[in-house]
């Protein structure tokens, strides 16, 4: 169905069922493997529950022509635990639907596009002075719990509801599936994930550094590459034994993170390598190489440890927050890790969670 009857059929239906606002986005543009790629999300809200104060669309402009929904809406009607003039009632909501990864080069678009969610978010909360609201993001994420988008987002301070509802940790991805692809797998691909105002944050750049050298990391394992091997690889150039920018450049061309009009710009390069390069003395050696690539600090840390963090000085406004109440994914045989093969609703199941308002302190960025 093209983008205007879907969106004029999806008003009348969402109308008649009394949902009185309905938001869409569709785009159709020439896509890099076909000659037309569509790419639609759609958000209904009721009004006698939300006020919408502003939309916008994020477009990504890259290969996959993705998009996605920034939505920022107040409660009509506060919640009894939440009365009080001191008290914001104000929700940021996320929608998208991010490229499928068919081969690895995609992996560093895939995360380019949640980057750019997030520093669209980080800058409309700026411009508006909204750094104390929680934030939701939803849709079709294309990767699972063991991908880096995931924890890309789990070192934002953002949790999966679902899991949180369902007392899952971070190793349990066989748990439930979500998702039948094109290819007959089976995977956990859409969540709804939270971050209350008093959850642990990074600075946005360090986590996106981070998250880059742990694909980078990947693909050098992936490449049976040892310590001592990958080494290797990024000195090359270099009789010396210590890695230069130039050999840093080429190893990630090599492993096509750069090279290609969806990869690595120059200046998401430099910053890489103002990371890795310690001493800034213009050359990395074994034990930069290891403390910053391969076995770098944060790689150790648990991501629900740091969750439990929370930091209270210079702000002592309330503000709304949700706990967790219920979630809940149909068909049923899904929660169990297994697709049902008489179901042809969709290739995707429905996920549905229940959130519970509290109130709760702001909280700083802690980078």
């Amino acid at each position: 169905m093209k983008g205007h009857r879907l969106s004029a059929f999806s008003s009348s239906t969402c109308t008649r069922r009394g949902w009185a606002m309905l938001v869409t986005s569709v785009t159709s543009l020439p896509g890099p493997t076909t000659v037309e790629m569509s790419a639609g999300l759609l958000i209904a809200v009721r009004k006698d529950y939300f006020r919408v104060i502003k939309y916008k669309e994020l477009l990504f402009y890259d290969c996959g022509d993705r998009v996605a929904q920034l939505l920022h809406v107040e409660l009509v009607a506060p919640f009894p635990e939440c009365r009080g003039n001191d008290v914001r009632q104000e929700i940021l909501i996320v929608n998208t639907h991010l490229l499928f990864p068919h081969n690895s080069s995609l992996c560093i678009v895939r995360l380019h596009q949640v980057y750019k969610i997030l520093q669209s978010v980080e800058s409309y909360q700026k411009e508006n002075n909204l750094n104390s609201l929680p934030i939701i993001l939803c849709g079709d994420w294309n990767g699972s719990k063991r991908g880096h988008v995931y924890k890309f987002l789990r070192s934002q301070g953002f949790v999966s509801s679902y899991d949180t509802a369902h007392q899952y940790t971070d190793a349990d991805a066989h748990k439930w599936v979500s998702h039948r692809n094109h290819r007959g797998n089976i995977c956990g691909v859409d969540f709804i994930w939270l971050l209350n105002p008093n959850s642990y944050r990074k600075l946005l750049k360090t986590s996106w550094i981070e998250t880059v050298f742990g694909i980078f990391k990947c693909l050098l394992r992936e490449a049976s590459l040892t310590e001592n091997g990958a080494f290797a690889i990024l000195n090359a150039d270099n009789a010396g034994d210590c890695i230069t920018y130039l050999g840093f450049c080429k190893a990630l061309k090599q492993f096509k993170l750069t090279g290609h009009s969806h990869g690595l710009s120059a200046e998401e390069t430099k910053d890489l390598w103002v990371q890795v390069d310690i001493d800034g003395d213009g050359v990395v050696n074994f034990e930069e190489f290891k403390q910053q690539i391969w076995n770098p600090p944060w790689s150790e840390q648990r991501t629900e440890e740091k969750s439990k963090f929370q930091d209270g000085k210079g702000c002592q406004k309330q503000t709304i927050g949700f706990s967790v109440k219920n979630a809940v994914l149909f068909p049923p045989e899904v929660e169990k890790g297994r697709w049902p093969e008489n179901y042809s609703l969709s290739d995707h199941a429905r996920l549905t969670v229940v959130f519970s308002p509290i109130k709760m302190p702001c909280s700083q960025l802690i980078s």
